[in-house]
């Protein structure tokens, strides 16, 4: 099997960023990739101005690729934020306000994946009154996602990288999966199996995948050490994937690794051009 056999998809907020938004689907196409994902690229406005989305929609349209995968509004990421949905106050509002403004985009271009990041633990807040808060942000998602025919997805981070997020682990981030589904009782909550998360979370992810193959929404990969392409580090990631496709997911792998020192064009040398 091996790479050969997956679907890929770019992530263009981590890849491609040498380049303005606008040209990264282009980019990405010619790089020989017929699909994407997005971090909310608009990191400061959780509801950008329509000329904004509209130009957005014309350059992924235009460069011939699909949207497979949108995040809501999470906050400054890159930065130090995780999220926003279980931050009290402004933060989980404006996660609120952007709720139908990035369906209804996600819906424009056939987009079925939104990610929700959870948000960081804040000191001197009740973590139980954060996770309440969650649940009810996370619901209207939900809700939203199914309107336009879209899964929700859950991520679980990492500890390192990500010391006050709650979810570092699969168990935990399913078990939200789970109080999602329950509360709406939709169905369409789903896990997003981040590899480099889980690995440098120290998890088994031969027995992540047995488990949770099944509830798995989305993958996304990165080496570990150093969040780079495969082959950079020790993460056997083409056998991870062949035991993904065996345990019967066969959905897209969004690539969502730091290209290193070169133009990110460069960085995709280990994926053959007729695999992409």
């Amino acid at each position: 099997m091996g790479f050969a056999e997956q679907r890929f998809n770019v992530n263009l907020s981590i890849l491609f960023t040498e380049l303005p938004l606008l040209e990264r689907p282009a980019a990405a196409a010619a790089a020989g990739f017929g699909a994407v994902e997005l971090w909310w690229p608009w990191v400061g406005s959780p509801t950008p101005e329509r000329s904004e989305l509209d130009a957005l929609k014309r350059a992924i349209e235009d460069a011939g690729v699909r949207l497979n995968g949108l995040n809501f509004y999470a906050g400054r990421l890159p930065g130090p934020d995780r999220g926003a949905l279980s931050v009290p106050g402004e933060e989980s509002e404006r996660f609120r306000s952007n709720i139908d403004v990035a369906a209804d985009f996600a819906g424009s271009l056939g987009c079925g994946a939104l990610n929700a990041l959870y948000g960081n633990r804040v000191d001197g807040v009740d973590p139980a009154e954060q996770d309440a808060l969650a649940l009810q942000n996370l619901v209207l998602a939900a809700r939203a996602a199914h309107r336009i025919g879209a899964v929700l997805l859950i991520e679980a981070l990492n500890k390192p990288e990500s010391p006050l997020y709650p979810l570092v682990s699969a168990p935990a981030a399913v078990g939200i999966v789970d109080r999602v589904n329950e509360a709406t009782g939709l169905g369409n909550a789903r896990f997003l199996m981040d590899l480099y998360h889980l690995s440098m979370n120290g998890e088994d992810l031969p027995s992540v995948i047995e488990r949770y193959a099944s509830r798995t929404g989305h993958v996304q990969i990165a080496d570990n050490p150093g969040r780079g392409a495969p082959g950079t580090g020790s993460l056997p990631l083409e056998e991870l994937l062949d035991l993904l496709r065996k345990a019967g997911y066969d959905g897209w792998v969004g690539l969502e690794y730091k290209p290193g020192d070169r133009p990110s064009s460069e960085s995709f040398e280990w994926l053959p051009r007729a695999a992409r």
